[in-house]
């Protein structure tokens, strides 16, 4: 009987430590987890500080950029500064000096009258007998490449 008795105060005993254990497993989770709540709510509370600044940031912001509309921009007085054209872009554009701008401007209106803009790739220029002089040769040029091959035309 001694030996049933023990049996089962050892089997209450292991159970009672196995429970505790996972009591104090339970306790120590939720310690964990309020830990990790509590950080979640400082977050949080920063970012609402944060877009309160940034609120304000933004309405002076407005009031900065409201003084700026009204000032107009100004070109590039490089761009407006009179070149003189060379001879072949002279019979394009005309032999008095103009500005970049106006070149540009002119050579387009070159372009368009005489119906050189490729038909398949609008950004393509076909160059007649004027243009291939201005073009260094080449029969096709892209839209891009030309104000670079019309700069060296201009002194």
């Amino acid at each position: 009987m001694a030996k049933k008795t023990s049996k089962k105060a050892t089997k209450k005993a292991t159970k009672k430590k196995a429970t505790k254990k996972a009591a104090t497993k339970k306790a120590t989770k939720k310690k964990t987890t309020k830990k990790v709540a509590t950080k979640k709510k400082a977050t949080k509370k920063a970012a609402t500080k944060k877009a309160a600044t940034k609120k304000v940031a933004t309405k002076k912001a407005a009031t900065a950029k409201k003084v700026k509309k009204k000032t107009k921009r100004k070109a590039n007085p490089a761009f407006m500064r009179p070149l003189l054209p060379s001879s072949a872009l002279s019979k394009v554009v005309g032999s008095k000096p103009i500005p970049r701008t106006e070149v540009v401007k002119k050579l387009w209106t070159y372009i368009k009258k005489h119906n050189l803009q490729d038909a398949k790739n609008r950004r393509n220029i076909n160059a007649d007998a004027n243009l291939k002089a201005i073009f260094g040769g080449k029969t096709t040029v892209s839209m891009f490449e030309m104000t670079k091959l019309v700069s060296k035309h201009l002194k």
